[in-house]
């Protein structure tokens, strides 16, 4: 079986975001393990409206052509990575709003995050917890959590995502759980694809 094809998901569009660095950080140690395939999917490249179809794309198939791109993206991966900003202890609206943009084709696939922001943005991180869980997803445990210290050293003191040892330590044990339950997944979507087309 092929390796997993892994998104890196910037959660933010603002010009002033910070999501680039730790999307192409993380984008960078997963390549370099070997074990992924990993593409940066970045939501400036999606400009969708926030939601305003007839109902979730579960239910009735999506009219907006941005939308319908949106999904076929997300259908390509095994998995994802996502940067999680914290706004007033949630996630960013654009990224609420891309997830609720596709359904079946985040389902039976593992999630993880990079939070940053306040606490790391585990209070965002808990949120999208909760929502990949009803997109029938599997949220990692594991996730890497920028607190604001190391933000602080990194956008003021010229620091930088690599120098921090304990970021990479969250990583390697976030890009384990993930790359687990990648390839399990993967090889149970499988069965079930080649288990319908034998009873077809």
């Amino acid at each position: 079986m092929s390796k997993p094809k892994i998104a890196v998901i910037i959660g933010s569009t603002r010009a002033t975001r910070f999501g680039d660095k730790p999307a192409e950080w993380i984008a960078n140690i997963a390549k370099a393990r070997g074990d992924f395939d990993v593409e940066i999917v970045d939501l400036r490249d999606y400009p969708m409206p926030f939601f305003d179809e007839a109902a979730s794309s579960l239910w009735a198939p999506s009219k907006n052509e941005v939308a319908l791109r949106w999904q076929r993206k997300v259908a390509e991966f095994d998995g994802y990575i996502i940067t999680a900003a914290e706004y007033n202890r949630g996630p960013t609206a654009v990224l609420k709003n891309a997830l609720d943009y596709a359904y079946t084709e985040w389902n039976r696939k593992p999630v993880t995050f990079v939070g940053y922001g306040g606490v790391g943005g585990a209070r965002a991180v808990e949120q999208l917890r909760l929502h990949a869980v009803e997109l029938q997803m599997v949220p990692s445990r594991y996730a890497v959590h920028v607190t604001w210290g190391d933000f602080i050293q990194i956008l003021q003191q010229g620091k930088k995502l690599e120098d921090f040892e304990h970021l990479h330590q969250a990583a390697e044990t976030a890009l384990d759980d993930l790359a687990w339950w990648a390839r399990v997944l993967k090889e149970a979507r499988s069965e079930d694809i080649q288990a319908k087309q034998a009873a077809e």
